[in-house]
């Protein structure tokens, strides 16, 4: 029998369960994973209280990793969110649209809208200042909402994007020295050398820069001095009330203090503003990983009185949750006095208050008896040994001893922060312009075409080339030209993402020189998507129309002739055997691209079907790779009806000694046949309504064991009704052979 019991939707322990430690490993695995599913299911429909003890009796289970608690982090933040205000997603996300749909602000990074420092291009080719990327602030690229791998399946983080450090440091050299000294400063925290730190962050706050009241809040925090890393922090909060690293610093400042409730409201008040914050996350799954851990010397004796309903503190526990009007706040404002006055027997009365209670959903609130306030709630079982004495399960403070500044419903939480706008004047960064002047395009030059631009690529290493001429140089190895760094993980991604800001600049200060670069693109595409002229040639085997030809392609040349036969639509080139004198053969037939598999190395399985047969009118060359301009072929119809009565017998009997041969082979060769070229396609009603005719004949004449200059000779022939005379000459030779 499960533990756990459907009870009207609500999941209960039945009364004659007793609880053993003695199971077996496995089938524990088992039970802990499908309570978990269950409490994933509670935390999503917002039923909080039910989720929570269920996530308890999961972890009294086996140990489990915070991040299991996502679920319930979310829901979490969703009631936060609903007592912290319903417009804060509104307000945070049109200020990050104003800097979206800006086109002058290329050179604010997306993540902190600021200055874009040290420049670092991600794998979807957006650009973020190295200090986001480097804290590891969010998972997801704020403008396009994809995955931000940092390292873009290498073992090496990416690095400055070089050009555009350049092109920074060029034009605006006072910011970049501002930035410089804020890495600088980091650097020194991260070596533990505060004092330094302070004295540069300091400095930096007396120019003007708001970025070293963080800075000098980490030198603080280090040095142990919390009451005025805090103080810093409430000054930021105030001029930028909507910054979310602001509330994360602050509530990793509490935790050090040890005030983990209210870095818990923190934490929050930081996701609410960006929920893709993840220390912020993670920190908040740690929290409540804590809150619903029991403590492992009562979990048996724990689990017993919540099977049997015998526990007072679980009885008084569910009836205050289940109350209307008796919940606490979920979120209050920090009083920098009350939290330096924390005691540590204090401190360890907050680290025991009611986790379902605090978690509660905000709703809640709103019942009549909630200006009665709340009372304290004390239990005392014996839930350890008998010789360690009670201990004090849960104690929830009641309304009338917080303090008065510590309850703010929503609206006017709301009417705080408007009229702290409008005093403090917050306003977003402004947008920075490169003058036309100093924009230049010999500063936007590929290093390898010596040409502006054209769809600019940055690889991991920080070097940035046409993503044309970067495919064709990777074609040839898979190191970077200019540095010689393995980009084999950068390869086999194939996910080669335009830089956009390198390409606003260019299509916004060089709009003349962009326009004739795409003119010169185009012209290349133009060329390859003519279905007649300068047709892309593959010689290799014999092709022909509707059967498969599977091609491994390894040579630079093949594997840019592929690639631009993909970009250009068509996605069709001529297949042709070779030809001693003339390169490759008069005839051939166009494949049409279905699919490509690309490998680690460059190399890739292109999986073609045959479409229509041509003849060769004129030879060239492009790139390695023959070229030609062809004519298709098309069987002459037989319009008497005489004339198409005997085609008609000549076809069945053709068809009947084909089928008669393919059986007659031996299972082991048929099954290759089938699994190469599939199934031998079913005869037709009408054999003249394709001009290549009967789809069989060409996969009969693919599987025959012929000399591929007489299956040439099939190929070119106008006339079903001679290709069919072929085929009986060959099929009656093989018979023949085989008696």
């Amino acid at each position: 029998m499960s533990v756990l019991n459907s009870d009207s939707g609500r999941f209960v322990i039945p009364d004659n369960f007793v609880y053993k430690m003695a199971w077996d490993e496995e089938d524990s695995k088992d039970h802990q994973l499908l309570i978990l599913q269950k409490a994933d299911t509670l935390a999503s429909q917002n039923r909080i209280k039910e989720a929570i003890d269920l996530f308890s009796v999961a972890i009294r289970y086996g140990p489990m990793r915070p991040e299991q608690l996502s679920t319930l982090v979310d829901c979490v933040l969703r009631n936060f969110k609903v007592e912290y205000g319903p417009d804060t997603d509104k307000t945070i996300q049109s200020k990050e649209d104003i800097h979206r749909d800006d086109p002058g602000d290329k050179f604010c990074c997306p993540g902190c809208h600021r200055f874009l420092s040290e420049p670092m291009t991600v794998a979807c080719g957006h650009t973020y200042c190295k200090r986001c990327l480097q804290r590891e602030l969010f998972s997801k690229c704020k403008l396009c909402n994809n995955d931000v791998d940092t390292r873009c399946g290498s073992r090496q983080p990416h690095r400055t994007n070089v050009i555009l450090s350049g092109l920074l440091e060029k034009w605006f050299p006072d910011e970049t020295n501002v930035s410089k000294v804020v890495l600088e400063i980091e650097e020194l925290s991260r070596r533990r050398r505060y004092e330094e730190a302070l004295v540069l962050s300091s400095n930096m706050i007396k120019s003007g820069e708001v970025l070293g009241r963080i800075c000098r809040a980490e030198a603080y925090a280090g040095l142990k001095r919390y009451e005025s890393a805090l103080k810093d922090l409430e000054e930021l909060c105030l001029n930028s009330p909507n910054w979310p690293e602001v509330y994360f610093q602050k509530g990793k400042i509490l935790q050090k203090m040890g005030c983990t409730t209210k870095s818990l409201q923190e934490f929050l008040r930081c996701l609410a503003l960006d929920g893709d914050f993840t220390p912020a996350k993670k920190e908040v799954e740690k929290i409540v990983y804590e809150l619903v851990s029991p403590d492992c010397e009562k979990v048996k004796q724990g689990l017993q009185e919540m099977a049997l309903g015998s526990s007072p503190g679980l009885h008084s526990k569910m009836q205050l949750a289940d109350s209307q009007g008796e919940t606490p706040p979920v979120t209050r404002l920090y009083h920098k006095k009350r939290c330096d006055a924390v005691s540590s027997s204090e401190s360890n009365e907050q680290a025991g208050l009611s986790q379902v209670a605090f978690l509660q959903p905000p709703g809640l609130l709103r019942g009549s008896g909630a200006q009665e306030g709340l009372r304290r709630v004390r239990s005392t079982p014996q839930l350890g040994r008998r010789d360690r004495g009670p201990v004090p399960l849960k104690r929830k403070l009641s309304i009338s001893e917080a303090e008065p500044s510590a309850v703010h419903r929503a609206g006017s939480k709301h009417r705080k922060l408007g009229d702290m706008e409008a005093a403090v004047g917050f306003t977003l960064p402004p947008c920075r312009k490169a003058s036309a002047v100093v924009v230049e395009a010999s500063d936007l030059e590929c290093p390898l075409c010596m040409r502006l631009f054209y769809e600019p690529v940055t690889t991991p290493c920080g070097h940035t080339f046409c993503r044309s001429c970067l495919e064709r140089c990777l074609d040839h190895m898979t190191q970077c030209p200019l540095c010689k760094d393995s980009l084999k993980e950068y390869l086999a991604t194939r996910h080669y993402s335009v830089t956009e800001v390198l390409d606003g600049l260019i299509k916004t200060h060089l709009p003349e020189q962009h326009l004739e670069r795409h003119k010169m693109h185009f012209e290349e595409i133009e060329g390859i998507s003519d279905p007649t002229k300068n047709v892309p040639m593959f010689v290799c085997t014999m092709a022909y129309p509707t059967v498969p030809c599977p091609l491994h392609v390894f040579e630079p040349r093949y594997r840019l002739m592929i690639r631009r036969c993909m970009e250009s639509g068509a996605s069709r080139f001529g297949m042709c055997i070779s030809d001693p004198q003339k390169g490759f053969a008069d005839y051939g037939c166009m494949l049409q691209i279905r699919s490509t598999h690309f490998f680690s190395d460059g190399r890739s399985v292109v999986d073609t079907v045959g479409w229509k047969r041509f003849q060769v009118m004129s030879r060239g060359m492009r790139d390695g790779y023959n070229i030609a301009d062809i004519q298709f072929l098309e069987d002459t119809k037989v319009d008497s009806e005489q004339g198409l009565l005997k085609l008609g017998e000549l076809h069945d009997q053709v068809y009947q000694q084909a089928c008669s041969w393919f059986q007659n082979l031996k299972s082991r060769f048929r099954g290759q046949i089938l699994q190469h070229f599939g199934p031998m396609p079913e005869r037709e009603s009408d054999i003249q309504a394709t001009p290549n005719g009967p789809a069989w004949c060409w996969w009969l004449l693919a599987v025959l064991p012929v000399d591929p200059r007489y299956q040439l000779s099939v190929l070119s022939m106008l006339s079903l009704k001679e290709r069919l005379g072929k085929i009986q000459q060959i099929l009656a030779y093989l018979q023949s052979n085989h008696n």
